[in-house]
């Protein structure tokens, strides 16, 4: 059903002093729900919802402004609803008239919320903050000229994979489901796995590999017991139990040296990549790739890659994506080594690959080279404050999700940034104009 309209003034409320009347005018979080063009979300996400059917869904401006939050604050599901509750502003950026003293939803709805409208409806949510940037005279068209390019890893939320750790895992899965299908098993070695577990890990850190081996081949000899025994017993195993029969066989059988391997039982679309870097040599997820403006630094694309492609690749659906976001497809891209070779990918867009010298080109060229670096700073901020750093979101759809709300993060925090320099510039500007009318003053006093 639809969702319901905030509920209006009632009789209850004619001693309740609004929330207008109560907070800061000039505060940046005031400012930006004032300036932000919420009708739009009612719009593009009203064709979500049927008529006459079902139970009221939430306000759309409150689901969206706590994505919003969400994002820019870097918390989860729970506390951004907890931080409502305490928060007027919050509560006043989110569409509520008074002070709210009960909890408005519960954070399961915005997993529910997230997974109807999909990533496209999220990408919506990014589309927005540049729009509002723009009303806010914070960019131009010029500003999209052009753009940096880059990808990272967005790590997902799973534990350091090791052989035995996924044999117990994915052995305790496969005794869990049996036992919903009502097959009896000869023996779940659910007490004797966890002991092989534990000192499999200490044996690990001990440095005593001869040892550590043994428990792992002890672990793994007790998944092919539970998966043939499972088989026997079950001609035509349920969707979700062959599943993860397909799951068990592929850990089962997988080498050091394959490759498309398992990672993680609850989220298989883990990849291993490498970067390079001296301190985290693999990291554990999904390649995410962006694109921001080589002037302000505004991020108008960010979206994951699976399947660890080579990064020149994703250079023509990064430039896909900025133009659905901004309307307009830049002219002229800068990107690292590792785009090289793709300058004919993206037709009508010129790339320039940061390894000329100085001397080959003009200096206005080498100018916006050398801005390419620019974007690191802004990865590093995306995964300290915005949550790219780890993804907790389920499945495919939640890598994206994530990314994207990363970036609808970071961009809202430089609209508050923006609206505060204003406010201080504005503040500097009576305090000069005070300071020059009293001196102006003394000197006529003086004089006299």
């Amino acid at each position: 059903m639809r969702p319901k309209e905030q509920l209006k003034m009632g009789q209850e409320d004619l001693f309740r002093s609004h929330l207008n009347q109560i907070l800061n005018h000039k505060h940046p979080l005031y400012l930006l729900a004032n300036n932000i063009a919420w009708g739009v979300f009612e719009h593009e996400f009203g064709e979500f919802y049927v008529e006459n059917f079902g139970r009221p869904g939430l306000p759309i401006r409150l689901v969206v402004g706590l994505h919003y939050l969400r994002s820019a604050y870097g918390v989860s599901d729970e506390e951004v609803v907890e931080r409502f509750l305490e928060n007027p502003y919050w509560q006043y950026f989110c569409g509520f008239e008074y002070f709210e003293h009960e909890f408005p939803l519960d954070s399961s709805s915005l997993t529910r919320w997230r997974k109807r409208v999909g990533t496209d409806g999220i990408e919506k949510l990014l589309k927005e903050t540049w729009e509002t940037a723009k009303r806010g005279k914070l960019v131009k068209e010029s500003h999209i000229k052009r753009v940096n390019v880059d990808t990272t890893v967005q790590e997902k939320a799973v534990a350091f994979p090791t052989d035995a750790r996924l044999y117990h895992k994915i052995r305790g899965v496969l005794v869990r489901e049996a036992e919903r299908a009502g097959i009896e098993l000869r023996q779940n070695y659910n007490r004797l796995g966890k002991k092989a577990l534990r000192r499999q890990g200490q044996y690990s850190h001990a440095r005593q590999a001869k040892r550590a081996r043994r428990e792992t081949k002890r672990l793994k000899v007790y998944l092919g017991r539970v998966m043939r025994d499972i088989k026997r017993k079950c001609d035509k195993p349920t969707k979700k139990l062959q599943h993860f029969l397909s799951m068990a066989e592929r850990i089962y059988n997988q080498q050091r040296t394959d490759t498309n391997k398992v990672y993680s039982v609850h989220a298989p679309e883990v990849e291993c990549i490498s970067k390079g870097k001296v301190h985290k040599r693999y990291e554990f997820g999904c390649k995410a790739a962006m694109a921001t403006t080589s002037r302000g630094n505004w991020v108008v694309g960010i979206d994951v890659v699976h399947g660890n492609p080579y990064d020149g690749h994703t250079l023509k659906s990064t430039i896909e994506q900025v133009k659905r976001i901004v309307g307009k497809k830049p002219s002229d891209v800068y990107c690292d080594k590792g785009y090289r070779g793709c300058s004919g990918d993206v037709p009508g867009t010129s790339v320039h690959i940061t390894n000329k010298k100085k001397k080959s080109v003009s200096p206005s060229e080498w100018k916006w080279l050398k801005r390419r670096q620019a974007i690191e700073p802004v990865i590093g901020h995306l995964k300290s404050e915005n949550k790219l750093s780890r993804n907790y979101l389920h499945g495919k759809n939640g890598d994206r999700i994530n990314a994207i709300l990363a970036g609808c993060g970071f961009n809202i925090r430089k609209l508050l940034r923006a609206f505060f320099l204003f406010i201080f510039k504005w503040l500097v500007f009576l305090y000069q104009d005070r300071k020059s009318k009293q001196y102006s003053l003394n000197l006529i006093q003086y004089t006299k």
